[in-house]
């Protein structure tokens, strides 16, 4: 529970790049500075939207396959192809966290 208030006087520059990093990381000012203060890792990962999108795509394909396999509609199916993209969708998580970690 935030019961206290806090003032303090900062430059216009620095409360400028306090507003963008907040922004950037999803953050309020205040949940930015006490995470950053405290010593809390935030995270901020660019690009990230877009490798959700993807994966639920797959997940649809999937879902879209088992459905047509229960119908009995298909017979075969080479998902080699979506694991293939689904595995180079991991790699491409893995290394953004990696980064971020380094970066840390």
């Amino acid at each position: 529970m935030k019961d206290r208030k806090l003032s303090i006087r900062i430059s216009g520059e620095d409360l400028q790049t306090l507003h963008h990093k907040a922004q950037k990381a999803n953050l309020s000012i205040t949940d930015y500075i006490t995470k950053s203060s405290l010593g809390k890792q935030i995270f901020v990962i660019d690009g990230l939207d877009e490798v959700i999108r993807q994966q639920k795509a797959i997940g649809r394909n999937l879902n879209q396959l088992t459905t047509l396999c229960n119908m009995g509609k298909v017979d075969c199916v080479n998902l080699q192809p979506l694991t293939d993209e689904y595995a180079k969708l991991n790699q491409t998580l893995t290394e953004l966290l990696d980064r971020k970690r380094r970066a840390a």
